[in-house]
């Protein structure tokens, strides 16, 4: 099914799930012929990429596609698609640098693969086997991403046009995971800085680079690129400091991972930073105390909690995203986005910034 900007977002996303599905069929049915020890492997990507997912980068880079007016088609819907597997590449690596025993509720990849090794007997170390397998793993869903947009079938300009925005994506990505885990090893506690990590690591891959890939497949106008970059860094920077927000105070049933996780992991995310900025002595001891500690219990979360609400600093985080936000929606005035197309972004808005979807 091809979906134009009349369809609704969940539509889209449906479609989006559709082309992933028949992708990864046949993918792991390859990965079978291969041989039965792989089956693991096609088990545990077919899980954790179909199991759930709000698809936000495919769905900001299909709308982005039609706000430059070109006609819609199944081909440009399977490209979009491949970048949910860059999305899974950071996930997978993502839980293996923050040690998260979890995601989306059910065991982080490098556990599973941990628990096998366990329930199997087999010789070595568990952990660093889990720990291993959740990189190639990782790495098996980046080199998907790009086999789905080659093999898309999208016609040779189509192509050449989406490469750049592509690579950039997937290198400012990379950039972004690096400059997290030099913070937490640097012990930054600069708002500043943290705003960079959050641009580079999740903003910027989350909806720029998405919004650029979809505008360069349409062969948009250098115009509509300057447009998608005002509405998506300020959105992206905003995407983030709600993670942020939901890493400390977010309901486990809903983000699928235990609450505080980014306080037992030493996240150096701008909240961390506005509290110890605000801050007495006292209260700076309590939180450098808990922070980075992985037995951090639920009475030292509650504390941390109540010293960031009573900062004043969750507040001035909320302002921040409120700003980010009006800054985002501002964008959307200018013309060079196709209407209808600009009705969706404005409905994204509220997703990325109240995770709704």
């Amino acid at each position: 099914m091809i979906f134009s900007v009349n369809s609704e977002l969940n539509e889209i996303r449906d479609g989006i799930n559709g082309e992933l599905l028949k992708f990864i069929a046949r993918e792991n049915q390859y990965l079978r012929e291969i041989g039965s020890e792989l089956v693991p492997v096609a088990v545990a990507m077919e899980r954790f990429l179909l199991d759930t997912g709000k698809r936000l980068r495919p769905l900001f880079a299909y709308v982005g596609f039609l706000g430059s007016g070109a006609a819609p088609k199944i081909e440009i819907l399977h490209s979009c698609a491949a970048l949910e597997l860059i999305h899974v590449c950071a996930l997978i690596h993502d839980d293996v640098m923050d040690g998260s025993d979890t995601r989306r509720g059910a065991p982080s990849i490098h556990k599973a693969f941990e628990a096998m090794h366990m329930k199997e007997k087999m010789s070595g170390s568990a952990q660093q086997f889990g720990i291993s397998a959740a990189i190639l793993l990782g790495d098996l869903a980046l080199v998907w991403s790009a086999k789905m947009l080659h093999q898309a079938g999208l016609g040779e300009s189509e192509l050449v046009r989406s490469l750049p925005m592509y690579d950039e994506m997937r290198v400012e990505l990379m950039a972004g995971q690096y400059l997290d885990i030099f913070e937490q090893a640097l012990g930054s506690q600069s708002v500043e800085r943290s705003l960079k990590v959050a641009r580079y690591k999740s903003g910027k891959y989350t909806i720029e680079r998405p919004l650029h890939f979809g505008a360069a497949l349409g062969g948009g106008k250098p115009k509509l690129f300057e447009t998608y970059s005002e509405y998506g860094l300020p959105l992206g920077e905003a995407f983030q400091l709600r993670d942020d927000i939901l890493g400390i105070f977010g309901d486990p049933s809903e983000t699928g991972k235990p609450a505080g996780d980014d306080l037992r992991e030493g996240k150096r995310t701008v909240l961390l930073a506005k509290t110890m900025e605000l801050a007495d002595e006292k209260s700076k001891l309590v939180i450098e105390s808990t922070l980075g500690n992985p037995k951090m219990n639920s009475e030292e979360l509650s504390k941390v909690q109540e010293i960031i609400t009573n900062t004043g600093a969750l507040a001035q985080v909320e302002e921040l995203i409120d700003s980010l936000t009006f800054s985002a929606q501002s964008a959307l005035d200018r013309g060079e986005i196709k209407p209808l197309s600009k009705q969706a972004l404005a409905k994204l808005i509220t997703i990325v910034t109240r995770r709704t979807l």
